[in-house]
């Protein structure tokens, strides 16, 4: 397992280097509906990175790794493989900094990522798999010599996500855990690096969906794992394998991996559009879904934070989770 991990120091550097490229997201905290009535947590608090550029936190490690390149590799180009998040961040960032994206995409990303992606000027490959498409950027990089931007696994992706947990406990010092939604592992990674240096006393637990349990199965056998087929509606989460990198990082500052149905990514999602009024992913309701679930009885009084990481949905695929969701409420009322 890699030893090394993102310092302060590093963390602060990234930071200073990609103000003028991201947004300092919001957060509010969760006051109303159910967690006024059914939630045993103090306070709960939203960190809405679901408003980043892109939609979605990706826009923080795509951009530290652009702006490492040199010229040459600049105007070579870069590629990405991804469900989609990714690769909209990959071509934003390719477009802001003056050079081109060709992204492998899987067939069932949602056709409104694949259109994002096209608008910001990458062009895009479908394959019809994870595993497929990690081989296919593969041989892009080394067939048009452009720079591979890995979606999770990298210390420049760790240090962007890690400028998430630093602004975090700046606007709300003095969380007892933070609840982050897991699946490559480079967000949680980062965002656990930099709040478990700053303040060792709140814990960091990772949300996988069952059907997408890499980073939760390699933390019970001590090695970065692989799953055969994922299989889970949080597609942002989907990654097929756990890599040493981030799972080395993980494994260093996060307390626990917990798993949660798409059963419950629905009923979170619901929640979060009636309460909140946002319009979230499957994978930003993870962490509220844990809340409500394995967690529930174990944030008694505490102060939580809770990582929304995305919106980019298409409003079908919204309008059908959301549908679902409301119809589980309503057996269980």
């Amino acid at each position: 397992m890699n030893d090394s991990y993102p310092t302060l120091a590093e963390i602060h550097a990234t930071a200073e280097r990609l103000a003028p490229h991201v947004l300092r997201t919001p957060v509010w905290r969760w006051g109303t509906g159910l967690m006024e009535t059914a939630n045993p947590a103090r306070e709960v608090w939203l960190k809405l990175e679901l408003f980043q550029k892109t939609g979605t936190f990706k826009a923080r490690g795509a951009i530290n790794n652009l702006l490492a390149l040199n010229a040459e590799a600049r105007a070579r180009g870069v590629t990405a493989v991804s469900a989609g998040n990714h690769a909209i961040a990959v071509a934003y960032a390719a477009r802001a900094q003056g050079t081109t994206a060709k992204v492998v995409m899987m067939e069932y990303a949602s056709p409104a990522r694949v259109a994002l992606c096209r608008e910001l000027g990458a062009q895009v490959l479908l394959v019809p798999t994870a595993h497929e498409a990690f081989e296919r950027v593969k041989q892009i990089e080394a067939e048009e010599g452009r720079s591979f931007i890995h979606p999770f696994d990298t210390p420049l992706t760790v240090q962007g996500t890690g400028t998430l947990g630093m602004e975090l406990l700046a606007q709300v010092p003095d969380l007892d855990v933070v609840l982050v939604p897991v699946g490559g592992g480079g967000l949680i990674a980062g965002v656990a690096a930099a709040i478990k240096q700053l303040n060792p006393s709140c814990a960091v637990i990772g949300v996988e969906p069952f059907g997408a349990d890499s980073m939760y199965r390699s933390f019970q056998s001590g090695q970065p794992e692989k799953v055969e087929k994922v299989e889970t509606i949080a597609d942002s989460l989907g990654a097929p394998y756990a890599l040493p990198y981030s799972f080395g990082v993980a494994r260093r500052f996060v307390d626990e991996i917990v798993r949660v149905t798409d059963e419950a990514l629905c009923v979170a999602l619901y929640y979060l559009f009636r309460d909140m009024k946002l319009v979230a992913e499957p994978a930003a309701a993870a962490t509220t879904a844990a809340l409500l679930g394995p967690l529930r009885d174990r944030v008694g009084g505490q102060r939580v934070g809770l990582i929304v990481c995305g919106t980019n949905i298409d409003p079908a695929r919204f309008t059908q989770y959301l549908s679902r969701g409301a119809e589980i409420v309503a057996r269980m009322a």
